[in-house]
């Protein structure tokens, strides 16, 4: 059975994921510049275990996805814009994989350990390459810039469709009915 809104399931994770990378997009900003120092090492180390936490939970949420159909988008949304709401969608799922995965391998091709809320030792996918690590460093900012970008797109179609359309597509998404 079709609902016209998200299971309270979807909405948790969509909006705790969506808290936790604007934390970790403003954190991974924010430090980057900082000199050398305790802090910055202490940031870094948060960063890194929080990305875990969200690799993790967009496996969890894929899984919610391939089990509990999303609702259907309506009828009156022209094609292409379904076409392209589907692959906005897409995309936001690849980069939520893709940017976890490459700050992992960067660590790893950088030689420094992540270990997950400071206990359990992650392990490293490649070998120590400093070149490597600066070119994964370069992709992982690129691939988060990107993923600001589409996050922009996504809440301006949310905020078109509720303003514009007066269609129920921000509605069925949000925390409270």
């Amino acid at each position: 059975m079709h609902t016209p809104h998200y299971t309270r399931t979807a909405k948790s994770l969509h909006w705790l994921m969506a808290l936790m990378i604007f934390g970790l997009l403003a954190l991974g900003f924010y430090m980057s510049d900082l000199p050398l120092s305790p802090e910055k090492l202490q940031y870094y180390s948060w960063h890194k275990w929080a990305g875990v936490s969200v690799f993790f939970l967009v496996w969890l949420r894929l899984l919610w996805r391939v089990t509990h159909r999303p609702p259907a988008l309506p009828d009156s949304m022209p094609r292409p814009m379904q076409m392209a709401a589907h692959a906005g969608h897409f995309l936001l799922y690849v980069l939520m994989i893709a940017i976890p995965l490459s700050g992992w391998l960067m660590s790893s091709a950088k030689g420094v350990p992540t270990v997950w809320f400071g206990v359990l030792p992650i392990p490293d996918l490649i070998g120590k390459d400093k070149a490597l690590g600066r070119s994964l460093a370069e992709l992982h900012e690129a691939l988060n810039i990107g993923l600001l970008v589409l996050i922009a797109g996504h809440a301006a179609a949310a905020f078109f469709h509720h303003f514009f359309h007066k269609d129920d597509t921000l509605r069925r998404m949000l925390p409270a009915r």
